[in-house]
Parts: C-alpha cells; structure tokens; sequence
C-alpha cells in the first residue's frame, strides 16, 4: 500500500516536472527561435537540472515534438467538435464558422512551429515524423468530409475527402503565414472562413 502510494507521488512529480518543461520551452522557443536555445535554457527557464530534462527527453527534437503532440491534438480535437453537431448532412459555411471560432491562432505557436518546420525541412528523418503529425489534423477533417459525402456535394476539383484535406490545412497554413507578418487575429480568422467556404463549395454558396 505504501509502495503504491509512493509510486503515485512519484509518477505525479514526474508528469508535473515534464509538464514544466514543456510551458518553460515553449516560452523560450517562442522568445529566441527554437535553433536558438539549449538544452541549458530550457532547464534555467523551468528551474531545473539537466537531469531533469533527461528524465524525461533525450533531445531538444523530442521535447518539442511532445510540445507538437500537444498541440496538433487540441487542433485536431477542435476540428472535430466543430464538425461533429452536424447530422450526415454538412452546412459548410455553418462548420467553417465553427471551425474558423475555435481554431488555434496562436502567434506564439505559429513562430515555434515555423521555426521548427524550418529544422524539419533539413533533416529527413525529423520531416518524416513532422509528416505524421500532420497528417492527424487531415485525417480529423478527411473523415468528417468523407461521411459528408453523398449528402453534401463538394467541389470536383477537389477529389476525394483526402485531397479536400489537403487543400483545408494548406489554406490554414497560408493564413496562419500571413498571421505572422500582420499579427492581426481577427482578420486571420475571418479571412480563413471565406477562404474555406469559397474552396469547399465553389464560391457559390452564400454565407
């Protein structure tokens, strides 16, 4: 019983500590760029030892994936409350304003994740796990489009309920990009609801 309740506090810790971490990274991150901070300013922003950080990450790479993780969830989670209130029929500019009103626009975010879209982009091995993270918030919309299908018609052009995927989450990143220079959020997110609504539904529907 008292290993047990040893075991608890100590697990606790552990998830406490690492929790800790990650908020003192992304804080740092988002200040310096992440090809710009070591492991040294993680555990100084944290206030803890690199034996902490090794506890729990062997890299700076893993640490921010657990970062990416986290938050590639909440979006892909986000998208997927905001498309599930709809029976199998979709009202697209009805979920694109859902969407669009709870959709992460974190400037903060947006500067780690450029940042480290940039490593990605010259290592293969951190690009293809990047790959698949990404690929989560797709799959969330993919399969809310694909049960769509046959009730609500969209674009032709677009193909299949993948490739409509891909064209959602590119417009995001174009918006999000532009989010960067302007810092303007409100415009962002109004912006990337007519840009969705027009690309899912030819323009033609109104809103």
């Amino acid at each position: 019983m008292t290993a047990r309740t040893s075991t608890g506090r100590v697990t606790r810790r552990r998830e406490r500590t690492r929790a800790n971490l990650l908020d003192a990274a992304f804080a740092v991150f988002a200040a310096k760029g992440f090809g710009r901070v070591s492991i040294e300013e993680v555990c100084e922003a944290a206030g803890y030892s690199r034996g902490a950080f090794y506890s729990n990450f062997d890299t700076l790479d893993e640490l921010f994936f657990a970062l990416y993780e986290q938050r590639a969830g909440l979006i892909a989670e986000q998208v997927a409350a905001s498309l599930a209130s709809d029976g199998p029929d979709l009202d697209v500019p009805a979920a694109v304003e859902r969407v669009t009103e709870v959709l992460l626009l974190d400037r903060d975010w947006l500067l780690v994740k450029t940042d480290f879209l940039v490593h990605a982009a010259r290592d293969p091995e951190v690009a293809r796990t990047l790959l698949e993270h990404r690929a989560r918030l797709r799959r969330a919309i993919a399969d809310r489009l694909a049960r769509a299908r046959g009730h609500t018609e969209l674009p032709a052009v677009l193909g299949d309920a993948g490739r409509a995927a891909h064209a959602v989450v590119a417009a995001y990143d174009g918006v999000t990009t532009q989010l960067l220079l302007d810092r303007d959020v409100v415009r962002a997110r109004a912006w990337l609801g007519q840009l969705l609504t027009a690309l899912l539904t030819d323009g033609s529907t109104p809103h």
